[in-house]
């Protein structure tokens, strides 16, 4: 179970009449409620904690559906994400949502089964296209399901739609909701993976690597196709070691046949986050490597690190099982091709890529 809790709910006005609300109540029923307007306009920098356990149900009324932001001057992969909520209860420190937006609590948005027929129409619109759509960029996909319900709002609508995927990504083991469901047609469940010493010390609030893979691996047994993301993977001592104690893990648990793609990053961030991450976390380690400002303004490590890192992972993946789908995310075309063998060359180039593996899983 999460190692997280909810000690109070914050409600906007008019958000009663939406079926989101409706779910959160009846399983929040003893946890206090306020609707004070004072508290929804202060600061993310007013809590230390940044408002984790608030939950805060408010009405969401910008673009539902919109491309992954990316980065300048590197190859994206055009994804879409689905906008159910913002700020995430697990606490990595590395997040970049801890600067990225300036608002606390956990924002939840409860129109959001009101207005999916926008995205739906969008999808029907453009039947030669296809739709990579994930929430987890902005939150985790499934770490509050079992209070939100996102599952049941979701899965079954995208499950109909051929030109669409809908990417689940998380680091928890809440997968009750979702195996309990019928469906398995356009579903992708992924998870967020790192070294076994990341993992314990600085993605607090998160479940061991163990149970993320055992929870892939039940989602397989259970007919779902699953995802992978090394991101961002971040050089420590013996971290070559490390690394391959996950990949060794993954190889007990997972069917690597049933794996549509694995992602590979390092870590990046924009130099605004360094002061937060020291103030938040002051005995984190993610700091202590060699950075340099990209040509997209964020600090990144030196070009070498970022190769090695990237040839180590492809080269162990690879010996695993020779299709796993495997990509950069946010990297430039000369690291492709000094580290993966090949490049898409741009952003177009790795949309069709993975649109490939989605034409191969589901038809």
């Amino acid at each position: 179970m999460a190692s997280f809790s909810i000690e109070r709910v914050l409600v906007e006005r008019g958000v009663e009449q939406y079926r989101i609300f409706s779910h959160v109540r009846e399983r929040t029923a003893e946890i206090p409620q306020s609707n004070s307007a004072k508290e929804s306009d202060r600061m993310a920098g007013d809590y230390p904690d940044m408002g984790k356990k608030t939950l805060h149900l408010l009405e969401y009324n910008g673009e539902l559906l919109k491309p992954c932001p990316g980065t300048t001057n590197h190859i994206c992969c055009g994804y879409q994400i689905l906008n159910v909520a913002t700020n995430c209860p697990l606490d990595c420190s590395y997040c970049i949502l801890q600067s990225y937006f300036n608002e606390p609590n956990l924002r939840v948005f409860t129109n959001l089964a009101e207005r999916l027929e926008e995205v739906f129409n969008l999808i029907e619109n453009n039947p030669d296209k296809i739709f990579r759509i994930g929430t987890g960029e902005f939150t985790d996909s499934l770490a509050l399901d079992p209070l939100i319900g996102w599952t049941d709002i979701l899965v079954p609508p995208f499950s109909k739609r051929k030109n669409a995927i809908l990417e689940l990504k998380t680091k928890t083991v809440h997968i009750e909701k979702l195996l309990a469901l019928r469906e398995r047609d356009q579903i992708i469940v992924s998870w967020s993976l790192n070294s076994p010493t990341i993992a314990a010390t600085e993605e607090h609030r998160a479940p061991s690597l163990k149970k993320r893979i055992e929870a892939a691996a039940a989602c397989q047994s259970e007919g779902f196709l699953v995802g992978f993301h090394f991101d961002p993977l971040i050089p420590h001592p013996n971290w070559q070691d490390d690394y391959l104690k996950t990949i060794d893990l993954m190889a007990r648990f997972i069917d690597p046949a049933r794996i549509i793609w694995i992602s590979m990053g390092s870590f990046r961030f924009m130099p605004p986050l360094k002061a937060v991450i020291r103030q938040r976390h002051p005995h984190t380690s993610v700091l202590d490597g060699e950075f340099v400002r990209g040509l997209d303004g964020k600090m990144r490590y030196f070009k070498p690190i970022r190769m090695e890192l990237y040839r180590f992972m492809r080269e162990h993946l690879e010996a695993w099982h020779n299709d796993l789908g495997l990509y950069l995310c946010m990297e430039s075309d000369e690291i492709w091709r000094r580290t993966m063998g090949w490049t898409p060359k741009n952003t177009e180039g790795l949309s069709r890529f993975l649109d490939e593996r989605v034409k191969k899983f589901f038809g």
